[in-house]
Formats: structure tokens, C-alpha cells, sequence
């Protein structure tokens, strides 16, 4: 587990480092706040459809070479995106580099499928909470190291993405053990890589059912906030890399203190099928705070209210798993990343479509908080979903899901 959680850790501080400094980048091609948004569109709209439809392609090929080779494949296309990322000189240029850096990430779905593959079903949530804390810890050291670096100059964060991204395309190759067992794995398929063909799978896992749109509508509502983040806080607040990644230190911090240290407590507590639930009640109640928020210190302290929804996404990552058997995990967590990479298309449209229509209206107006009123619509849904979903499930399935 260690071996894996170092490869994440510094994969997420790499990816981190970019945060705060992209949409800044994006404007410098731009010349008002609307063309910003939208240029800012295009660069997330590019990652997130090529995402789509290269995740499921990496999953399936974990499940037939082994996760390493996958996650080495990830590593150095990442490098090579954040040097060209930093050379670029013009706005198509970003786009074309995020549509090859989309189609060669899926380190996140690998990740998962790893630890799936070294975990017995009744630990995963555990496990998954740290890995989820790896990622917290990455966007504690990436962000706000992009925001100091930024402030000295907009490029630097990306060479030394890139070269973290290097160091761990190094440490993948020479230290990191592979997770899958040649008994478990299976001949690639390409009918079986298709994303939309991924999502059905995922939908006929036994005791899943609307658990799928839970992820989609949660996983939406999380992209919204992260594509809509900096260019909110810079428009409304006048935020710079420094503020921002201060503030997405906060983020990570917090995501760190209840997935590393607080998940098993709450677990324990309220078992995973209220943690879902009180998740998501506060993230609704999270978001629009952040809606009406006045001043840019509110934006952070909200965060104290989201302690249990913070611990909701590992609940819900273990239930997924549970339900896929040992040679099917890279599949099954690549078409879970496959909803991910849907709603990273769709996001950018939605929250920065909204941006667009609002961006020229004054500071003070409510109505530039419309990326976060969606985000609370969209929690409110899931959490129906999931009410539902729970209350109809027969009790042998309900032990199961608290195992």
C-alpha cells in the first residue's frame, strides 16, 4: 500500500501544481472576462472528452498488462504535458496538449484498481480512504506551491509539474511492484473499452443500481466547483495563483484530516450508508454558502461544515468495488472514471457556460454564485438517489454494503 500511495502522492502533487496557474495562462490569450471563460472552456472541454474516452481503454489494458505498465503509460504523459503546456504560445496549442494529456491519464482509475487488487473487500473502504488522503495530501502540497511559484512566473509551475511527473515516471519504473496476479488478469477487449458499453456493465453490477447516478450527478457537481474555482475567486474576489492555491491548500488539508485520520471513526459511527447520505446533505448546504459567499475568507471557513462529506466518496468507492469481482477491478473502476471523464465534459459547459453568461455582472450581484447553486441542485438529486436506493435494498444486500 505505501508503494502506491507514494506513486499517487506525488502524481497528485504534479497535477496539483498546475491548478492555480492554468486559468490565469488560458488568459493570457484573452482579452475580456467572457472570451477568458470561454477560452478556459474550450482548454477543460478538451481534457474531459478525451478522458472519456481513453479511461476505459486504460482500465481495460490494466486488467490484461498489469497496473504498472498503465500507470508508467500515465507518468510520462503527463511529463510531456506540462512542457508543452509551458512552451505554448498559443491558445489552440493548450487544447491539442490537454486532448493528449486526457487520453493518456487514467491514473486515478488505475490507482484504485491497485489497491482493490492488494485489499480483501472488508478493508477497501479503509484503504480507499487513504488513498484518498494521498490525493488530499497532494492537493495540500501541489496548489500551494503552483500559487508561490505562479506569483513569480506563470510557466514555472508547469516545468516543475513536469519534472515531478519524471521523478515519478522513474520511481514507477524502478520501485513500484505490480498489484495484479497473472492468474487474475484477461485478454483485452475493445467492445468492452467503449465507454458508453463500461457504463452498462457498471449499471448490471448486483447491488449497484441508481448508485451510478449518484457518482455521476456527485462527480459533476465536484467538477463544476474544480473548473469554476480559480476564475470565481479571481472575478469575484480578485484572487491571484497565491490566494488560490492557499485556498485549494485548505481544501486538500481538510480532505486529508477526514479521509486519513477521521474516516474509520465516522465509518464505525454512522456505518457507509448514513456517511453517504449526511454527505451529501452537507455538501448541498456547502454549496450555496458558497453561492451567496461576500468575502473571499468565507469561501474557506464553510469548509468546517463538510467534515462527513469529505468521508462520502471513499463510503461510496468501497460499495463499487465490493461489487466487482478480482479480475474485473481495473474494468470496473475505469468505467467509474469513465463517469468521471463524462462529467469533465460536461462541466466545463455547465459550470463555465454559466460563468460566461454571468461574468460581466457586478461583483456584489447574487447571481455570480450560479455555478454553486447548480452544484447544490445536483447534490440535492443524488441524495434522493441514494435515499432511495438504500431504503429499497433487501437487508442481505444492506449488510453486505456495511461489510
Amino acid at each position: 500500500m505505501s508503494f502506491i500511495l507514494i506513486a499517487v502522492l506525488i502524481d497528485m502533487v504534479s497535477i496539483g501544481l498546475i491548478i492555480p496557474v492554468l486559468p490565469p495562462l488560458v488568459g493570457t490569450f484573452t482579452e475580456n472576462e467572457t472570451q477568458h471563460t470561454l477560452a478556459q472552456l474550450a482548454v477543460a472541454f478538451a481534457f474531459g472528452i478525451a478522458n472519456f474516452f481513453g479511461s476505459p481503454i486504460l482500465g481495460g489494458l490494466s486488467d490484461r498488462f498489469g497496473r504498472r505498465k498503465v500507470m508508467l503509460i500515465g507518468f510520462s504523459g503527463l511529463a510531456l504535458s506540462f512542457f508543452v503546456t509551458a512552451l505554448a504560445e498559443a491558445l489552440w496549442m493548450l487544447v491539442v496538449v490537454r486532448l493528449f494529456s486526457g487520453a493518456m491519464q487514467a491514473n486515478a482509475a488505475v490507482a484504485n484498481a491497485y489497491v482493490a487488487d492488494i485489499t480483501p473487500p472488508a478493508d477497501r473502504a479503509k484503504r480507499f480512504g487513504l488513498l484518498g488522503a494521498a490525493f488530499g495530501m497532494g492537493f495540500i502540497l501541489g496548489p500551494i506551491m503552483g500559487g508561490l511559484l505562479g506569483s513569480i512566473d506563470l510557466h514555472l509551475p508547469f516545468y516543475v509539474a513536469g519534472t515531478l511527473a519524471l521523478l515519478n515516471w522513474l520511481y514507477g519504473f524502478f520501485v513500484l511492484p505490480e498489484s495484479l496476479a497473472p492468474e487474475h488478469r484477461r485478454p483485452f477487449d475493445w467492445r468492452k473499452a467503449n465507454p458508453v458499453a463500461a457504463l452498462t456493465r457498471l449499471r448490471n453490477l448486483q447491488g449497484i443500481g441508481p448508485l451510478i447516478y449518484v457518482i455521476a450527478l456527485t462527480g459533476l457537481a465536484q467538477l463544476v466547483i474544480q473548473t469554476s474555482w480559480v476564475l470565481y475567486n479571481q472575478h469575484k474576489f480578485g484572487w491571484g495563483p497565491r490566494e488560490n492555491g492557499l485556498s485549494l491548500f485548505a481544501v486538500g488539508l481538510m480532505a486529508v484530516l477526514v479521509q486519513g485520520i477521521l474516516l474509520q471513526p465516522l465509518m464505525r459511527w454512522l456505518g457507509p450508508r448514513k456517511l453517504v447520505l449526511i454527505g451529501l446533505g452537507t455538501s448541498v448546504i456547502t454549496n450555496l454558502v458558497w453561492g451567496v459567499s461576500t468575502e473571499g475568507w468565507m469561501m474557506v471557513a464553510i469548509l468546517a461544515l463538510n467534515i462527513v462529506g469529505y468521508a462520502a466518496p471513499p463510503a461510496m468507492q468501497s460499495l463499487i468495488s465490493n461489487a466487482a469481482d478480482a479480475r474485473t477491478q481495473g474494468e470496473t473502476m475505469g468505467a467509474v472514471a469513465a463517469i468521471n471523464s463524462l462529467m469533465a465534459v460536461v462541466a466545463p459547459i455547465c459550470g463555465l457556460g454559466l460563468m460566461a453568461l454571468v461574468a460581466e455582472l457586478p461583483k456584489t450581484d447574487w447571481r455570480l454564485g450560479a455555478p454553486f447553486y447548480l452544484c447544490a441542485l445536483l447534490q440535492l438529486t443524488s441524495l434522493v438517489f441514494a435515499w432511495r436506493h438504500f431504503h429499497a435494498s433487501p437487508p442481505a444486500a444492506a449488510v453486505a454494503a456495511k461489510a
